[in-house]
């Protein structure tokens, strides 16, 4: 049984207490559970183990259980990988053994608020300004861009301070294995892949959904 959205927000305080403070303002990047007795924040692209513990694995469990029913989706030892959201947006990537011995292992990804913009990158000296002349150019022309980089380098900042260029009169159509892009226009369709169920049916891909928007007149994918 699924859980209903105003439950869900009025509990997920309490199970999720431990890590509650760092969910507020943009301080905190992502917040890592390692086991219920160790959890870092990353900051400012710095890694700090904080004093913030669960009680037990029995509580962790237990968030991890009722984030899954709210998602509908299965958790237990079938299906030890969850990927979830919270109330707020971000995304929480998990992990229960047997697939993790040495304890439930849990990612939680933030979101910044305020949104990025080109020229922001510019004033805070992420992005040089010559360049940044050559990107809205190559934004205007359609041109296709490929942004890559390490885990946690500011791919998904970079793509929607990039978005913020096109024209609001296009219609803007966005794959994502997991949703987290926050394009900044008006007209914008946001797809998402699925994984199968426990009878290995359902799926939806990328590739699926490439074909899909292909059909949907997309001015930019």
């Amino acid at each position: 049984m699924r859980i209903p959205r105003h439950v869900f927000d009025q509990t997920v305080a309490s199970l999720f207490a431990p890590v509650v403070s760092f969910l507020d303002g943009d301080a905190v990047s992502e917040i890592m559970i390692n086991g219920h007795d160790e959890i870092y924040v990353e900051k400012e692209g710095r890694l700090h183990l904080t004093e913030s513990r669960f009680a037990s694995e029995h509580d962790l469990m237990s968030a991890l259980r009722n984030l899954s029913q709210f998602v509908g989706r299965e958790l237990n030892p079938q299906q030890p990988i969850l990927e979830a959201r919270l109330p707020d947006g971000s995304r929480v990537q998990a992990v229960i053994p047997p697939a993790a011995p040495s304890g439930p292992v849990v990612s939680i990804r933030r979101f910044r608020r305020q949104k990025l913009t080109l020229q922001r990158l510019v004033d805070l000296g992420s992005v040089p300004s010559e360049i940044s002349t050559l990107l809205r150019s190559v934004i205007e022309r359609k041109h296709n861009v490929i942004i890559a980089g390490g885990s946690g380098s500011g791919k998904t900042s970079f793509l929607n301070a990039l978005s913020s260029l096109a024209s609001d009169d296009e219609r803007v159509v966005v794959i994502e294995d997991s949703q987290e892009l926050q394009i900044q226009l008006r007209h914008v369709v946001q797809l998402e892949s699925q994984p199968s169920d426990l009878h290995g049916r359902g799926a939806v891909t990328i590739r699926d959904l490439l074909r899909a928007t292909l059909r949907m007149r997309p001015d930019r994918i």
